[in-house]
């Protein structure tokens, strides 16, 4: 059955509950039955599940589409104003906010409640009856308990709220997380597609029909690419999906033996989606463009995976990215993993046909940093380790349906207007970013890995207030001739140009990492402060906050993800002078994204490797030279333990070049070769790379 029909026969299903929902919110938003202290959440929140009845009521007539955009825009400021700016901070769906008014336990759980309603914005767009039935029954049954417990003069303990919740979550993973492992292997769920295929790109109406948050980025991203030539949209389009196309070829993967391609992309792009849909299909591969999820049982903590528009509160989806903690025990991690096995299995053969994502980034928001909010939800030990657990164990099933020896990817980005007034000579600027002399930098990058191969270990040693002084260990080559240490990156899986990379040796990697300030998966770090022994990290601080815990925690957070330690899965050079001057010329350099920063200077991930799922695939680079250090000793556990092999992360931390003082190449008699010194690249055959810094008087 094509997804169309299943969705109109689903609806059908639904619709007599669907009703009678409906109905009982109108009754809601007037009656006086529960306490007086929580009379106003549920009148609130029934009114707003009811605007969202009306959205959807014009939607399937198609009264929708007679509205002028000044309409359009009318209704998504509408819809998302309760958590925007100032009023987020008397919103319900502000977790302090909730606890000052019904207490922190009570208070949390109908926070996460407000939110999960919040996640039925997207729902209305797409006419899913199905989804909005089970959301609207949700917040009745909740209703339900502190009506019955009013009439006994009581309140509802907040252990019966959570086990509403807990048994919503449980129940419901067999439609929304199998629904949400579908549409990232179905191209057949195609409402995206369709309004990227079929829309007026002309007219800016056609953005306020996916029912995301239209802001001004958005508006003026799809602006500018209109006032672009259409060779250079195409230029664009071509560079994502080439570099798509060559990821295979580099890595010997066969992509004939595959049918469908994951877009992710933020709106305001369709000009330059639509062409990149139209390339990919003549690849053989049709696209799935599913979006970023928004309810507390498909998303990942505030992760955006998918397409998204503007991001109405950034601090709103930090405050609820670990919401799951009100109500997470084993017995649920187990009934999404058991949902996730069937599922796989069921669609394996539509699962193999999965090539991966190519993804279309976006930079220039202003940076954010997250206030520490104590009365959001977090983990307890017990639950970080059911999360690691659920992350390994899901890890594997992905893999074993979509197998990382089979899969690439392509990642390239683009700022949007928010970056500042020049933003359009800043968009040209990236352009030319994205396709630089590919030639040129794989013959520079091999004269520096050249020297990389004599090495034992790579020093890097920061200076001025840069406190980094870090020895990486490098693996041994059997065999000169044929074997090199370090890829040889230029633009294909990573887009744009500029590094070499190696998995180092663990053993013997040690010191401190030291960044002054750096911006990582969204959020920022100032004095980002990390120590190695042996590879993995051993201590780490930041200050971000005054209290020196709550830095740890959220590094521990956000970067270790939970995670008692990580290893130093990559260590690399990067030499985009270029994207560097561009950075220090529109004063973007807290802006550029990490696939952009990170060829900006050296770079140390940690957690997984490059390599991960896809070891012992023989990877080469142009000059026919095999890279052999794609492993480590954490990775090698996959031949004995998987579990124990990776970390489902891959965190990048870069230092400018400024903060440099020295990178050198030590060899096994002692020898020191240098590659950079106080910012400036000085192995004879790379002083090319230092053209562009002289050119801007750096």
């Amino acid at each position: 059955m094509e997804f169309k029909e299943m969705l109109k026969e689903r609806n059908e299903q639904y619709a007599e509950r669907y009703d009678l929902a409906v109905g009982r919110l109108r009754g809601v938003v007037s009656e006086e039955t529960v306490t007086e202290r929580y009379r106003n959440y549920f009148q609130d929140v029934s009114l707003f599940l009811l605007e969202l009845e009306n959205v959807r009521r014009k939607i399937e007539s198609g009264e929708w589409e007679r509205y002028n955009i000044q309409k359009m825009h009318s209704l998504n400021e509408i819809l998302y104003s309760d958590i925007v700016g100032d009023r987020y901070e008397r919103s319900y769906g502000n977790p302090a906010f909730a606890a000052e008014s019904f207490g922190t336990d009570m208070g949390r759980l109908l926070s996460l409640l407000y939110a999960e309603m919040r996640s039925g914005i997207p729902y209305t767009f797409e006419n899913r009856k199905d989804y909005l039935t089970i959301l609207f029954e949700l917040f009745i049954e909740v209703y339900n308990s502190f009506e019955q417990a009013a009439q006994e003069q009581d309140e509802p303990q907040p252990r019966e709220i959570r086990d509403i919740i807990y048994w919503y979550a449980s129940d419901y993973c067999d439609v929304f997380l199998a629904d949400r492992i579908l549409e990232q292997i179905d191209p057949e769920q195609s409402f995206a597609a369709d309004i990227i295929e079929h829309a007026d790109l002309e007219n800016d109406r056609y953005l306020y029909r996916f029912g995301e948050y239209i802001t001004e980025n958005e508006l003026g991203t799809a602006y500018h690419l209109r006032t672009l030539p259409e060779e250079t949209v195409r230029k664009m389009a071509d560079v994502y999906t080439e570099g798509y196309r060559i990821g295979f070829i580099n890595t010997g993967k066969d992509l004939s033996k595959k049918s469908v391609v994951n877009i992710r992309y933020t709106l305001g792009f369709e000009r330059v989606i639509r062409i990149a849909i139209d390339n990919f299909r003549k690849m053989g591969l049709k696209p799935v463009i599913y979006r970023a999820a928004s309810g507390v049982i498909t998303k990942r903590e505030h992760h955006k995976i998918g397409y998204f528009g503007g991001i109405a509160n950034w601090q709103y989806e930090y405050d609820h990215r670990q919401d799951q903690a009100l109500f997470m025990d084993k017995r649920y991690i187990e009934r999404r993993l058991e949902v996730m096995c069937t599922v796989y299995e069921q669609h394996k053969d539509q699962a193999a046909q999965f090539a991966g994502p190519a993804v279309m980034e976006t930079f220039g928001e202003k940076p954010f940093a997250p206030k520490a909010v104590p009365e959001a939800p977090f983990y307890s030990e017990e639950q970080r380790e059911l999360a690691l657990q659920y992350d390994s164990r899901s890890g594997r099933i992905t893999n074993e349906y979509i197998k990382g020896e089979e899969r690439s990817f392509t990642i390239v980005a683009y700022p949007v207007p928010e970056i500042g007034e020049e933003y359009p000579e800043i968009f040209d600027e990236v352009i030319k970013i994205n396709t630089l002399d590919a030639k040129l930098y794989e013959e520079v990058q091999q004269t520096m890995i050249d020297a990389l191969d004599q090495g034992e270990y790579v020093h890097v040693k920061g200076k001025g207030g840069n406190r980094t002084d870090i020895r990486i260990r490098l693996c041994s080559l059997k065999d000169r001739q044929r074997e090199t240490k370090f890829e040889n990156c230029v633009a294909d899986v990573n887009i744009p140009v500029g590094e070499v990379f190696t998995s180092p040796v663990l053993e013997g990697t040690k010191g401190v990492l030291h960044v002054s300030h750096v911006y990582l998966n969204g959020l920022s770090y100032d004095n980002l402060e990390i120590t190695f022994k042996d590879g993995k990290i051993e201590d780490y601080g930041c200050g971000n906050f005054e209290d020196e815990e709550e830095g740890r925690r959220y590094i521990y957070d956000n970067v270790l993800k939970n995670h008692e330690t990580l290893p130093l899965g990559e260590f690399a050079i990067g030499t985009n002078t270029t994207a560097y001057v561009a950075g220090k010329k529109y004063g973007i350099e807290d802006k550029l994204p990490i696939l952009i920063a990170e060829k900006t200077g050296p770079h140390f991930a940690v957690g997984d490797t490059c390599y991960s799922w896809s070891e012992d695939i023989c990877v080469y680079n142009p000059n026919g030279k095999e890279i052999v250090a794609k492993d480590n000793s954490v990775s090698l556990n996959r031949k004995k333990d998987v579990a124990k092999a990776y970390f489902h992360c891959h965190t990048d931390i870069t230092i400018p070049y400024e903060e440099l003082e020295e990178i050198s190449v030590v060899t096994k008699d002692g020898k020191h070769i240098i590659l950079l010194k106080d910012g400036r690249f000085v192995l004879p055959g790379t002083e090319v790379l230092n053209r562009p810094l002289d050119e801007a008087g750096i």
